[in-house]
């Protein structure tokens, strides 16, 4: 598709799906060179990131790994609140651990602040952040990224995990507003 519609708003195609794949499998290939021996634990952020987690860690085959799940929102429509609201938290001991926090996009940094400040706590080994996407116009924190797919402008977007008031998270590919 070219184009869908959510809600009030048009989407045009954007980033697709050949090329989300072959930037997650670059990402993976680094990991697995990266944390061999250390059996990380992967930190998905739901719910945009579960597409994204699951290309990836299932690329993840070279090395001992485990993957759990968090929930924050941020997000009401599509604008961010400025506020982070952890609505599932972390489950498992990450104390000497090597965690590496997976997120779906990356653009105010305040989600991503939120959740260091709070695994810093558990006295993790490292923490290391992979992002499938990179905003970096709409940055207002100072986060240190390891990974990042794509950087793209700061634009709204859906599909592939991102949605607009719950709906577009089934869509393969990556779409932007043209009617805002």
């Amino acid at each position: 598709m070219r184009q869908v519609k959510i809600h009030d708003k048009t989407f045009e195609l954007y980033i697709p799906y050949e090329k989300i794949k072959g930037v997650v499998e670059k990402m993976a290939e680094k990991m697995n060179v990266v944390f061999e021996g250390k059996n990380p634990l992967f930190v998905c952020i739901l719910n945009g990131s579960f597409m994204f987690a699951a290309e990836l860690f299932k690329r993840i085959d070279l090395i001992q790994a485990e993957i759990t799940f968090v929930k924050l929102a941020s997000y009401q429509g599509d604008k961010t609140t400025g506020e982070v609201k952890q609505l599932i938290g972390l489950n498992e001991n990450i104390e000497g651990r090597t965690v590496v926090i997976l997120e779906d996009i990356v653009d105010t940094g305040i989600t991503i602040e939120n959740i260091l400040e709070q695994l810093k706590k558990l006295n993790p080994a490292e923490i290391k952040i992979a992002t499938l996407l990179l905003k970096p116009a709409a940055l207002q924190k100072d986060v240190q990224l390891d990974y990042v797919g794509l950087e793209i402008p700061n634009d709204f977007i859906v599909g592939y995990g991102l949605d607009y008031n719950g709906l577009g998270r089934n869509l393969i590919n990556i779409y932007s507003v043209i009617n805002n």
